[in-house]
């Protein structure tokens, strides 16, 4: 999926069914890495990250099957390599999550630094001195990594940053240490929180899950189990962003609702709104996008914060649905400085972005857009792009478009199931 031509300004209406988080796939089956019993982890997306992760695992010795059911079994007993692919580390940032399992189990983890998206720098400093911590011998290079342990013992680790793989890797390199790790400023989003049941269920000891502060008291050995993956709910607040701009009607199956709050809130600053059928969230058509304005009047801002704050992955979505909303807003960007450059394409298609700096932009709308020819820079830009092309008048052309495959399952497809003027060139 290369490019995509993307004919905009149709009403779309239907059921999405929301797949797996692409964000839990990856450590869901790097844990299979910590026992010799296989693993099953069921809604595992049929995305690009996720195949070449396949493919890291399969690298280091491990069978993966694909079930009847579209659950993946993973056997780790015939590992034999304790070394990432390098041409396959580079190309995805949760091939990074493979240390954490070997060093545990093996004593031993080599890997290249990892690839994935590029949205400014994103530092492996916090997984390092989380692995010292526990009794690791760090090697860098230019090259890579190698990390050893003859044995890891429970610490108290204080995350110099709320990272989410850092503190997956923490989690799965202390669940076979020994003695009682206690990590904080540990990151809570739902991925982490799936990872932690996952190993419960695989005979860790975990406690505080869902807090900033989790206590794991590690065991001899891991056993086998089974486990499925909850919704991908940066997939979900796509698709609320699609509906809203487009004035479409949507309903969103089994999304796990009482994970969308901060997103209601962001979101509801720019008029979106939506309701709760069970499981499921209802976004109605042809909504009256409108900012609304802090007290007093005052330019109101969509900011990222660690979870349960709104994520950093949906500000990208946020922008596109601001060019449709009357009034004006600060959209802040805190994680990454790179993640904002892709409004000059926004702005190509007629929207009005002031950008202020790498980490600021002031959204004025409704803007009226207009079909281009435009480049997918990674995932969660190349996703708003599409969504704004929806949206926009004519035709567009997206180049690039296999970064938006990454981490959205068949998407061109699914978008023509709910009436979308979408095809693959």
């Amino acid at each position: 999926m290369d490019r995509l031509v993307v004919r905009g300004g149709k009403r779309l209406r239907g059921t999405v069914a929301i797949a797996g988080n692409k964000n839990a796939a990856g450590p869901a089956l790097a844990a299979a890495l910590l026992t010799e019993e296989p693993v099953v982890v069921g809604r595992v997306p049929e995305v690009q990250d996720v195949a070449v992760f396949r493919g890291i695992l399969e690298g280091l010795g491990a069978e993966v099957l694909r079930r009847e059911d579209g659950s993946w079994e993973v056997r780790s007993r015939g590992v034999h390599s304790r070394r990432v692919d390098p041409e396959l580390g580079r190309k995805i940032r949760m091939s990074l999550l493979c240390a954490g399992p070997l060093l545990a189990r093996f004593g031993e983890a080599v890997f290249p630094p990892p690839g994935g998206d590029v949205i400014g720098r994103r530092r492996i400093d916090t997984h390092l001195l989380a692995f010292a911590q526990l009794g690791a011998r760090i090697e860098a290079g230019r090259d890579g990594y190698r990390l050893r342990a003859s044995k890891l013992r429970g610490a108290e680790i204080l995350l110099d940053e709320m990272s989410v793989t850092a503190t997956e890797n923490a989690l799965m390199a202390a669940v076979l240490a020994e003695g009682t790790t206690v990590l904080r400023n540990a990151a809570s989003e739902p991925h982490v929180q799936d990872l932690c049941h996952l190993l419960v269920r695989m005979g860790a000891s975990i406690e505080g899950i869902g807090t900033n502060r989790l206590v794991i008291h590690g065991v001899e050995r891991l056993h086998g189990a089974s486990y499925e993956l909850g919704p991908d709910y940066l997939e979900v607040g796509s698709f609320i962003g699609l509906a809203a701009v487009t004035g479409s009607t949507l309903r969103l199956r089994d999304c796990r609702p009482e994970e969308h709050e901060m997103t209601r809130i962001m979101f509801g600053r720019l008029g979106v709104e939506w309701t709760v059928d069970g499981s499921d969230i209802v976004v109605p058509g042809e909504q009256r996008l409108e900012v609304v304005d802090d007290h007093g009047h005052a330019l109101p801002k969509i900011d990222d914060a660690p979870w349960p704050g709104f994520p950093a992955d949906l500000i990208s979505i946020a922008t596109v649905v601001a060019t449709q909303a009357r009034g004006a807003v600060l959209i802040h960007e805190k994680l990454y400085e790179s993640r904002l450059y892709f409004v000059d394409r926004l702005i190509s298609m007629g929207a009005r972005i002031v950008l202020c700096d790498p980490h600021r932009a002031v959204v004025i709308g409704p803007s009226r857009l207009y079909g281009q020819n435009l480049v997918s820079p990674d995932i969660r830009a190349g996703m708003a792009l599409l969504i704004a092309a929806l949206c926009a008048e004519g035709q567009s052309v997206i180049d690039n478009a296999s970064q938006i495959g990454r981490g959205y399952e068949h998407i061109a497809e699914r978008l023509s199931a709910l009436g979308a003027d979408v095809s693959v060139a």
